[in-house]
């Protein structure tokens, strides 16, 4: 398959930058050996996101994944908490390569939702605006791109219960939340939204969205999680009085399992707590949750299965979204912990750059990455590639490429 010229000019460009970007923590002391060819992994997520983008631009929608049926699963358009991460992708290309044809298709991608930073029914505004506005923020400095994180986060704050000390995950009153008998669920993934409350907190200069981060993180830390340190999915208080009603699960096998993606989302949730606190006890937190991960058996090359207690191993799917998000957050933590996670991302990059786990240019509807889950529990989005494990990829390589890779 021929290059097109974008994408020639984009994988030129990205051999070309050294990919010097603003960093979120101090550099390890030293460099080794680096196993990850990352120029070249990069080029092949290039020409595929191309292809996917064009296709996306004619329906003029965003991807999410592709359904039971062999065809193209575009996210909602009244809310899909996936909806940021493909424009996210392509600010990453952007950010890559300085190519603008991806700063121009992140924001007209973006653009579809931007309504949404008004949303108060939902608790991952952080998710849809922070891996899409808070980047093309980073890279651009558009101030129009911050005013819409800043309505975004106080969209997000008005879901603080400060009897609960946290942000409300779902509403109970509709949907399949509403049988589970929950009064005010909270679920680990909530931790990825904290870093738009963050992020605004400097922004604005107003500490309240950053009061309100820690406070959540302060109450997830005691409840979610277990002696091990593998956490629940979800845990349910009183709104009234902040009291845990229920500790349970909505997308791993069991009450008692440890769902990977959830314990990915707190690895990464915590280490984003350390970079804007400082708190030693977020950096403990983040490295007990990396060893309980590490010491899983249930992966293959830092693969995991979609939960690590899934009952049938090694006949059960992975989650290749899990091991993405993972790699990332351990890159980032190297940083704060003089590079003791490097075998273990190079390990899981390596698998995801394999054949088993990228699909060839031009298959797969373009989206990189093959063999994510999304819930099984739910029997939705089972062994198919998923957009989030796209953009937590391409964090995880430009990251690395960054800390390694860099004259």
């Amino acid at each position: 398959m021929k290059l097109t010229k974008i994408v020639l000019h984009a994988a030129l460009a990205f051999l070309m930058c050294g990919c010097t970007f603003k960093k979120e923590g101090t550099k390890p002391d030293h460099k080794e050996t680096t196993t990850v060819n990352v120029d070249e992994i990069v080029i092949k997520a290039t020409k595929q996101l191309d292809l996917q983008s064009k296709v996306a631009e004619q329906a003029n929608r965003i991807p999410r994944t592709v359904t039971p049926e062999g065809e193209m699963h575009w996210t909602g358009q009244q809310f899909d908490w996936t909806e940021g991460f493909f424009p996210g992708s392509l600010w990453y290309l952007f950010k890559a390569s300085q190519d603008d044809i991806w700063k121009t298709r992140a924001e007209k991608f973006q653009a579809l939702y931007e309504d949404h930073k008004y949303k108060t029914t939902n608790h991952d505004l952080g998710f849809v605006f922070n891996t899409s506005y808070g980047n093309g923020y980073l890279l651009t400095e558009n101030e129009a791109f911050k005013e819409v994180m800043i309505v975004a986060a106080d969209s997000l704050s008005s879901r603080f219960n400060p009897n609960v000390g946290c942000i409300k995950s779902w509403d109970v009153d509709r949907g399949w939340q509403a049988s589970r008998g929950w009064l005010f669920p909270v679920i680990i993934d909530n931790m990825m939204n904290l870093e738009l409350l963050f992020k605004v907190s400097e922004y604005t200069g107003d500490p309240k969205y950053k009061e309100i981060a820690i406070t959540h993180a302060e109450t997830t830390l005691k409840n979610h999680f277990r002696d091990d340190n593998s956490s629940y999915h979800v845990v349910d208080y009183d709104p009234e009085t902040g009291a845990v009603r229920s500790k349970q699960t909505a997308q791993g096998i069991s009450h008692e399992s440890s769902w990977a993606r959830g314990q990915a989302w707190g690895l990464y949730g915590y280490t984003i707590c350390y970079r804007y606190t400082k708190n030693p006890e977020y950096l403990n937190m983040a490295k007990k949750i990396a060893a309980y991960i590490i010491g899983q058996k249930a992966q293959k090359n830092g693969i995991p299965y979609w939960d690590y207690h899934a009952e049938n191993i090694p006949d059960e799917p992975y989650d290749v979204s899990a091991a993405a998000i993972t790699a990332s957050a351990l890159l980032e933590l190297n940083q704060y912990t003089n590079d003791t996670y490097k075998n273990e991302v190079e390990t899981i990059l390596t698998a995801l750059a394999s054949d088993e786990f990228t699909a060839p240019i031009g298959t797969n509807h373009n989206f990189i990455l093959k063999h994510s889950v999304g819930s099984i529990p739910h029997k939705a989005e089972i062994d198919v590639p998923l957009n989030y494990a796209d953009y937590y990829y391409l964090e995880a390589l430009l990251r690395y490429k960054e800390q390694y890779h860099e004259n």
